[in-house]
């Protein structure tokens, strides 16, 4: 069996279970634990599996609905830097909110295992979810949106008039001078809610996003806690955000400043 062919085939065992161990999937193709060790660090490294003690968990791709998959590699490095950032001012014990977007997503790649409460609307970060012992998962219902797998309108919105989260992560289609946008209409609905569920609400968007307006204004700048972004926005789009008095981390630098 080739390489390649060996790769998939770990894969597909491990999608097929959701947790295979390190052992098992030696047995099961007839290769040693360290062969199967490196091919399961290469999965994880591309995002579809997370590496536990003893074996692996399938956490996919999220490619299975087609507006995800057009945007799931786009500055895919900076949406995991901002992920990281995003994710290590997440305590355990803390009730996360997360919305449907693809740095999100990234979010909860790495909040996989961990001791929290994670809300969210979306289908894919759900089904990342739901096979973790130590992450307690509420998946909020009402229409899903086709192309991207989340869950909008007034019955997720009536789900979370009694809901309390110490953080929302958002995502969004564009951000200017003015405030936030996305290009959904029961989107901006739907994160309004999610917004006033939250102690703290947290804007992810790398730098594509600065300066680009969308079709639904969702909210000021006052009603944001702060902004992780990547470390390549220019010079002049930080001086935009910061005449909004929005408060910025750069994820990487580390850099904060803001109100």
């Amino acid at each position: 069996m080739i390489a390649e062919e060996r790769r998939q085939r770990v894969l597909d065992l491990v999608s097929t279970k959701g947790f295979a161990t390190l052992a098992d999937l030696a047995l099961e193709i007839q290769v040693s634990e360290s062969t199967v060790r490196r091919d399961l660090e290469f999965w994880h490294q591309q995002g579809n599996l997370r590496r536990t003690h003893g074996g692996a968990i399938f956490v996919g791709d999220g490619s299975s609905f087609p507006a995800l998959e057009e945007r799931i590699d786009a500055q895919l490095e900076e949406k995991r830097a901002i992920a990281r950032a995003a994710v290590a001012r997440i305590c355990d014990g803390d009730t996360v909110l997360l919305d449907g977007g693809t740095t999100t997503l990234e979010a909860a790649r790495l909040l996989l295992g961990r001791s929290i409460q994670v809300v969210t609307n979306s289908l894919p970060i759900a089904a990342l979810l739901a096979g973790s012992r130590e992450t307690d998962l509420v998946l909020l219902g009402g229409y899903i949106y086709p192309k991207t797998g989340v869950a909008l309108g007034p019955f997720t919105v009536r789900m979370m008039q009694d809901l309390h989260v110490h953080q929302t992560l958002l995502s969004v289609s564009g951000l200017t001078e003015r405030g936030l946008f996305n290009s959904n209409l029961l989107l901006v609905e739907t994160e309004r809610a999610m917004m006033r569920c939250a102690d703290e609400v947290v804007l992810l968007a790398d730098h594509t996003k600065v300066g680009r307006p969308a079709l639904a204004f969702l909210c000021e700048w006052s009603e944001i806690d702060l902004l992780v972004v990547d470390r390549k926005l220019e010079d002049r789009k930080k001086s935009m955000l910061a005449q909004t008095g929005a408060r910025l981390l750069i994820a990487g630098d580390l850099e904060e400043f803001g109100r």
